[in-house]
């Protein structure tokens, strides 16, 4: 079976402001089949700008986050960390996620079985489609 698409997300928390809402919800999504985790890595930067890394099972205030699996533990590896790192602001931290696509499986094998090769591919950032559509509906 083809593997679906691959996506990763680095989510930050500005002044660590954390609240939890976060792994109930990627659990709802990997309890629906919508997406299977591969693996999930916290990534904290101090007021000195020293970084710590954490699985969710390092610290109590992420054991939620237990439930959401995590199939291929290890993928993220140092560099994506350090990509992760750069991105922080001293006092903040983020989640750095891997997940597979499950909802688009079939679709990934039907791109397969046609010899299709994906020449692009992104995320188009919530806020600026909501300015798209925005524009479009005062202009309509």
């Amino acid at each position: 079976m083809t593997m679906a698409p691959v996506e990763y997300l680095l989510v930050g928390f500005p002044d660590n402001e954390f609240n939890g809402r976060l792994a109930p919800a990627l659990a709802d999504l990997v309890e629906r089949n919508t997406v299977r985790v591969l693996d999930l890595v916290f990534v904290s930067k101090d007021d000195n700008g020293d970084i710590a890394t954490f699985e969710f099972d390092q610290l109590d205030e992420l054991r939620a986050f237990a439930g959401v699996g995590g199939d291929s533990r290890g993928m993220i590896n140092e560099e994506d960390l350090e990509h992760a790192a750069e991105a922080l602001e001293p006092g903040s931290s983020a989640a750095l996620l891997i997940w597979e696509d499950l909802w688009a499986a079939g679709f990934a094998e039907a791109l397969h079985d046609c010899n299709a090769v994906l020449l692009e591919g992104g995320r188009i950032p919530h806020d600026l489609v909501e300015a798209a559509l925005g524009e479009l509906a005062e202009s309509g």
